[in-house]
């Protein structure tokens, strides 16, 4: 351990030492987050409602309390009648018109006889349908608006009717649902790719940059084990590219309610539990990430030759990252967390959306640290060949 630690200072000295390196590791975090940050308000500007541009409401069969409820809040449905409902909406559709609201005939009368308590197995409330166009930010700014009037006024009469029960929304979920569910399906697939670069950047200095300046066979013919060496720089190069993806990763939660337009994303519903398994999944991948990077680096001669090298394990941690945006949340089956880094973003998800398994990320990250040590293996075997090592 005595020698695997003096490895470990050496790196962190060239690390903390050299300006470049601290700048290198920093830098990333603040273009994430001013590229963020100029991206949500480009968004935000792109999706504002056009406070120019009137909102065209129609209705059929509205009630008069219920007209008068809408105008108070500023908007002015127009009465219509029934035979017009299917040329309206196709005027919705061509973004024409931006409401269209269609009560069912006698509603207040089928409100005051309907009861929830009393109502036979398959009797319906009234039904109110709403139809809006989802890309035009003004429709779909008034859709909102009427609906949070409407659901005021159902609640003030004990769930009498209903709206778009034909075309149900989806369930309402909390603040906290929506966080979570916002986090997972970016941060892992971001944190892949950070400590990926973080993990890419120092391996190929401390493995073929010390190779292609020639201090790495100083440090070969040295009285050190070089299973020694191979252990200490895996280690250090994992908690240096964890400092790094932090960095990065904080950032990227820094920058996230900027990215949403303004979004009240809130990062405290996630408890001590939370971060101490996030932090081992970080950890453990990184160990993986750092071991196939240095194997990669150890074949080759130049940093340049190497950069080329690692692309195409940079393609594969960025596929199996982006692969976590399309499963509708974490894996249940214990057999995907033995999949290299695939259950390292699995766990990730599990942790971001608040539902996992204990034993699926313990898995994860014992299966994780094993391809480590299997790297480890591999790369001491090749600091023992002398035709791998000292070829330049």
């Amino acid at each position: 351990m005595r020698n695997i630690i003096t490895v470990m200072k050496k790196e962190f000295a060239r690390f903390f030492y050299d300006r470049r390196m601290i700048i290198m590791a920093i830098l990333p975090a603040v273009l994430i987050y001013a590229v963020y940050s100029f991206m949500g308000t480009a968004l935000q500007s792109a999706f504002a409602p056009d406070e120019d541009d009137a909102v065209i409401i129609y209705a059929v069969y509205m009630p008069e309390n219920i007209l008068t409820e809408i105008q108070d809040a500023g908007l002015t449905p127009v009465h219509k009648q029934p035979s017009e409902v299917d040329e309206i909406k196709e005027l919705v559709a061509q973004q024409e018109v931006h409401i269209l609201i269609v009560f069912p005939p006698y509603f207040e009368e089928q409100v005051e006889i309907y009861d929830v308590l009393t109502a036979s197995d398959g009797e319906m409330a009234p039904d109110i349908a709403i139809y809006y166009n989802s890309v035009v930010p003004n429709s779909s700014n008034a859709y909102i608006r009427i609906v949070a009037l409407l659901d005021y006024y159902e609640a003030t009469l004990a769930n009498k009717f209903d709206i778009n029960r034909e075309t149900p929304d989806a369930d309402l979920a909390t603040v906290e649902d929506i966080t979570a569910t916002v986090i997972s399906s970016l941060m892992p697939m971001l944190l892949m790719i950070f400590l990926y670069s973080g993990s890419m950047g120092l391996a190929l200095e401390s493995i073929t940059g010390e190779k292609e300046r020639g201090t790495l066979a100083t440090l070969l013919v040295s009285p050190l084990k070089r299973s020694e060496l191979a252990v200490g720089k895996i280690l250090s190069l994992a908690i240096l590219s964890f400092i790094s993806g932090g960095v990065s990763a904080v950032a990227t939660i820094l920058a996230l309610p900027n990215l949403m337009g303004g979004a009240d994303i809130d990062t405290g519903i996630y408890g001590i539990t939370d971060y101490t398994l996030l932090a081992f999944v970080i950890l453990t991948t990184l160990l993986l990430l750092v071991a196939m990077i240095s194997i990669v680096s150890a074949f080759a001669k130049t940093v340049k030759e190497a950069g080329s090298a690692v692309m195409p394990l940079m393609i594969l941690v960025m596929l199996v990252g982006v692969s976590g945006m399309f499963g509708g949340g974490s894996q249940t089956e214990p057999g995907y967390y033995f999949i290299p880094l695939y259950g390292s973003v699995q766990s990730m998800i599990g942790v971001f959306s608040r539902d996992y398994a204990p034993v699926n990320i313990a898995i994860s990250c014992l299966s994780t640290a094993a391809y480590a040590c299997i790297g480890g293996i591999i790369l001491t075997k090749m600091f023992n060949s002398e035709k791998v090592m000292f070829s330049r």
